[in-house]
């Protein structure tokens, strides 16, 4: 299994959208055995999906995202963990135990509508363009 974390400065980075990094975690018999930086180069929203797809990411763990990403990320069979904030390391960890505190309706979108709650929103720098 790979476990893709948006990722900045050892922290679950926000703006699924905009992260320019993800930390990608490979797990066997849930332990983690290798992690690796990935630079987005550029890619956004739903273009991650298959930046991700191409990688053979399994899973994703974020903080905002956006509705078409969502759905980008679901047509590519890529399970998603949004509304995740904190170390990246200790996320991945916490899903391996089956204890990550995630929001499973996480919504962010660039008008501002459908935040579920101050941590779990990211303003105006996410969302389905």
């Amino acid at each position: 299994m790979r476990i893709a974390v948006t990722f900045e400065n050892g922290q679950v980075y926000q703006h699924f959208g905009h992260t320019a990094q993800f930390k990608l975690y490979d797990v066997e018999d849930k332990e983690i055995v290798h992690t690796d930086i990935a630079d987005t180069n550029g890619s956004g929203h739903g273009a991650l999906a298959g930046f991700l797809s191409a990688r053979q990411v399994d899973a994703v763990i974020c903080g905002g995202i956006g509705g078409g990403a969502q759905a980008a990320l679901a047509a590519a069979g890529i399970k998603l963990y949004g509304g995740v904030t904190g170390s990246a390391d200790e996320a991945v960890n916490a899903l391996l135990a089956g204890e990550l505190n995630y929001d499973p309706d996480v919504q962010c979108s660039h008008h501002g509508h459908g935040h579920r709650g101050e941590m779990n929103s990211c303003g105006s720098h996410c969302g389905n363009h």
